[in-house]
């Protein structure tokens, strides 16, 4: 058996055409080699196993083979030098290099110097290599390559060109496995080359190392399942099956698909996220233009748009909310297993609330609404008439009432009894006010002209009894003060406001002007937060002692602060203020502190 080569060192692109997914930078590189056009300092940046480096490897070898006599077999190896930042960021190593560069090649035109993972390198370093980068020999061309872009220093960035590499596409990806497996002679299902491409994100290394992954546990055939085994992705079916038992709402079904999904060894995290994602390629599905933003076979999309038509937007809405809140607590919660069948009990009762919701609330009633008579609507019009005419504009069509009791007769079949009219009393329409009452009680209709008056009569109730509202003024004293501010504290700590316990035990409440509580803090801090809770204090104080008009007058009591004696000298002071001889004593002998 032949040593085994990976297939991404096997199926290496060895030329721009066979780059996958980088047509624009393919493209413009080889347009700078046909037209002379050759930039000395390129900047690479892009995610992982896209190409960056294997795209400098062929640029190099492509400037190198200008020449007429220069054989197309050629590699050109001792003219590129790569160098991994990495491990080589120190100032010495880029010095190393800058003298490598002074050196001309010996065979071909250039030598290039291809630098991986460049951000790596340490600030000292990129200030080193500046002067190179910007002025370098005529035959020396660099090539940095990195991940992230943003941690490189301004000035190495304004010296380069720089050249963005996107991800692949899940298609691109996908052809390109369709290729390899065609060429190893192994007969590979699309939906398993697709998943491939998925679970890969972009990067045609990644979907290279998986693919071959997936051929030493399948062998020569390699199906959808063999591959969401192995990388526990779920297949869209798995979703398409759960998504319509949440739609119908069966519970208890879904929690035990679920569990069965976690028996075969998958994920709750990558369940939920993966149900997330499915809602939303559903909610792409509803529109045909954001058809296209799908990243699925033909077969597979044909199951969405019919599971689309069949699902509201609403549903869709409210499920996308529930897996995106609930797959963020999913790693933080004590019962990961619990959050998932938490957001499928939710998810299922979606339908059932939105029936709850849609049925109409009906208000009781008393009575029955008969059709007015002639009479009535004379009655109205001259009751109407004694009212302001801007008011009776106002005043909603009236509707008479019949209590359930009396009989109800169709006008239609008393058609010849003209002169016979059914009494029906109503009341004078009064002005409409905006009072929120219940009538029922009353045997009145919310939409009646007696409601109208209730309701203007309970307006003038509410207004009269606040203005025949009292003034509390009884006599306070200093002991019912201090007992009431005493029980205001014992209360206020078994709510545990604990700042303002301490506030209030500061100082004791003293009474002046009979209505003047003055009360003294040591700083302003202090006053300030006092005075921003005394609303609560006030109110308590003002309904226990039955007097509306007594107020707080906060004082600060700055205190002198105690001085300490430390040092000699302190001590001396001290003692010369107590006995002034001591001075005396000092100064004759002469002595020291």
């Amino acid at each position: 058996m032949g040593e085994f080569i990976v297939s991404a060192l096997k199926y290496r692109p060895q030329t721009f055409t066979d780059v996958v997914g980088q047509q624009a930078i393919t493209k413009t590189l080889q347009n700078a080699i046909d037209l002379g056009k050759i930039a000395k300092a390129m900047l690479f940046c892009g995610p992982r196993g896209v190409g960056k480096t294997t795209c400098a490897r062929i640029f190099a070898k492509k400037i190198n083979s200008l020449g007429a006599d220069i054989d197309p077999n050629e590699d050109f190896a001792f003219n590129i030098f790569e160098l991994d930042a990495a491990s080589n960021n120190s100032v010495d190593d880029i010095r190393n290099l800058i003298e490598q560069v002074r050196i001309p090649p010996q065979k071909g035109s250039y030598k290039v110097y291809i630098i991986d993972e460049v951000h790596m390198l340490s600030t000292a370093a990129f200030n080193a290599f500046l002067k190179t980068l910007e002025e370098p020999p005529q035959h020396a061309i660099f090539i940095l390559a990195t991940t992230e872009k943003q941690k490189i220093i301004p000035t190495i960035l304004s010296r380069c060109q720089i050249f963005d590499f996107k991800r692949i596409s899940p298609k691109d990806a996908q052809d390109y496995l369709k290729v390899i497996a065609d060429r190893e002679g192994v007969d590979a299902e699309d939906k398993a080359l697709h998943l491939i491409a998925q679970k890969a994100d972009g990067a045609m290394r990644d979907a290279l190392s998986i693919f071959d992954r997936m051929i030493s546990y399948a062998g020569e055939k390699l199906t959808a399942k063999h591959v969401s085994l192995n990388l526990n992705i779920l297949d869209y079916n798995s979703y398409l099956d759960i998504t319509e038992l949440l739609h119908n709402g069966d519970l208890h079904n879904s929690i035990l698909r679920f569990n069965q999904l976690l028996a075969l060894g998958f994920d709750g995290y990558h369940f939920i996220n993966g149900l997330s994602k499915h809602f939303r390629d559903l909610m792409m599905c509803q529109n045909e233009g954001t058809t296209q933003l799908l990243e699925v076979d033909t077969e597979t999309e044909a199951a969405f748009m019919a599971q689309a038509k069949q699902v509201s937007k609403t549903f869709l809405l409210d499920a996308l909310d529930l897996t995106n809140k609930y797959a963020l607590q999913y790693k933080n919660s004590l019962h990961p297993h619990l959050q998932v069948e938490l957001c499928l009990m939710q998810v299922a009762s979606l339908n059932e609330g939105e029936k709850k919701n849609s049925k109409p609330y009906i208000k009781p009633f008393i009575g029955v609404v008969a059709p007015k008579t002639t009479v009535q609507k004379q009655e109205e019009a001259s009751s109407i008439s004694a009212e302001n005419s801007a008011e009776a504009d106002l005043t909603p069509a009236p509707e008479a009432i019949i209590q359930p009791n009396e009989t109800v007769e169709n006008p239609a079949e008393k058609a010849g009894e003209k002169n016979q009219q059914t009494e029906i009393p109503t009341d004078t329409p009064e002005k409409e006010e905006t009072i929120q009452l219940d009538l029922s009680s009353q045997g009145v209709s919310g939409l009646s002209l007696s409601s109208l008056k209730v309701q203007k009569e309970h307006k003038n109730k509410v207004v009269s009894a606040t203005e025949d509202k009292e003034v509390r003024d009884n006599e306070v004293n200093q002991e019912s003060i201090e007992e009431h501010w005493k029980k205001f504290t014992e209360v206020i700590t078994v709510n545990g406001e604990r700042n303002m316990v301490a506030l209030l035990q500061l100082d004791l409440p003293r009474l002046k002007n009979k209505v003047e509580i003055h009360y003294a803090v040591p700083n302003h801090t202090n006053s300030v937060e006092l005075e921003k809770n005394s609303n609560e204090l006030m109110g308590y104080l003002r309904h226990q002692l039955s007097n509306d008009a007594l107020t707080l007058k906060i004082h600060l009591d700055v205190k002198e602060e105690k001085k300490f004696v430390y040092t000699n000298e302190d001590k001396y002071h001290a003692l010369a203020e107590k006995n002034p001889a001591l001075k005396l004593f000092k100064k004759k002998f002469n002595l020291e502190y």
